[in-house]
């Protein structure tokens, strides 16, 4: 009983300090207020959320908000936008070709190769930031948005192999040898039978590498040359002298709401799929 109790106590505190800052972040984001605080309160306000589509009169007028360049910010987050496009098909083709590598050539080699395909996941993002920049400038390309991706792709293509590896790993793969030994190419066995497979872990991939490309900063900081993107913006942002703007709280609410949407959305779809699924005839 006390050792349950404990348990509970160790989970309540975890929770508590998991999700309080964000229930803060939420809070001070309509508090009239910067920098941000919920322990003074200045009256309530959606002023915060309304500068992506304020007038620039408007704008002129709040000292704080003025002092903030919303083209800037919307450039730098279709920056983001422009590098996860690249990023996200890279990544899944990377991560696909190597999750197949790893579990389909038996070798004495696998646990070397295993290794070292996850290793740009393991090296700090400083170091793949400034390895990226200092190849790609060797070869004549500038730092900018194209050295962005080739710096993500270079660890975010870890996620989708590690995901598609442990969906191969689930696959009978009697039925690729089968298909084989009635004729079918080995791309046709790929195309037919292996990729319909792997079609939900590629979903799932994919969201994953969007977001990690989205979210990326150390890497990106250090890969970007005069380029922003939407973390980079954010990161700047934060280091005003004069505290960080509201706007930031504000763009992080909007980001967690979206969040738990998708997330209520994909439970709620998977729950009715398993419902109908147990409640279709089973066949004669």
């Amino acid at each position: 009983m006390t050792s349950q109790r404990l348990l509970n106590l160790y989970t309540t505190a975890f929770l508590l300090f998991m999700f309080t800052p964000l229930v803060l972040m939420i809070v001070s984001s309509f508090n009239d207020i910067s920098p941000p605080s919920v322990s003074e309160w200045r009256g309530l306000t959606g002023k915060w959320y309304a500068f992506f589509w304020m007038d620039q009169e408007a704008l002129r007028a709040d000292p704080v908000l003025r002092a903030l360049d919303r083209d800037r910010f919307v450039g730098c987050f279709g920056n983001s936008l422009k590098v996860a496009a690249a990023v996200v098909p890279l990544a899944l083709a990377m991560g696909l070709a190597g999750a197949v590598f790893l579990t389909r050539w038996r070798s004495r080699a696998n646990g070397i190769l295993w290794w070292v395909l996850l290793s740009p996941m393991l090296a700090p993002g400083i170091v793949l930031g400034l390895s990226a920049l200092v190849f790609w400038g060797r070869l004549g390309m500038n730092a900018g948005l194209f050295t962005i991706v080739m710096a993500q792709t270079t660890f975010i293509a870890g996620y989708p192999m590690l995901i598609l590896m442990a969906r191969l790993q689930r696959q009978p793969v009697e039925l690729e040898e089968a298909a084989l030994d009635l004729g079918a190419s080995p791309f046709r066995v790929f195309r037919r039978i292996t990729l319909p497979f792997l079609a939900p872990a590629l979903a799932s991939a994919a969201v994953i590498a969007f977001l990690a490309s989205m979210e990326n900063y150390n890497t990106t900081m250090f890969a970007k040359g005069g380029a922003c993107t939407f973390a980079t913006e954010i990161g700047a942002m934060a280091r005003n002298a004069n505290g960080h703007p509201p706007v930031i709280n504000a763009v992080g609410t909007v980001i967690i709401v979206l969040t738990v949407l998708a997330t209520v959305l994909h439970t709620l779809l998977q729950h009715r799929e398993g419902r109908i699924g147990r409640t279709r005839p089973a066949a004669k």
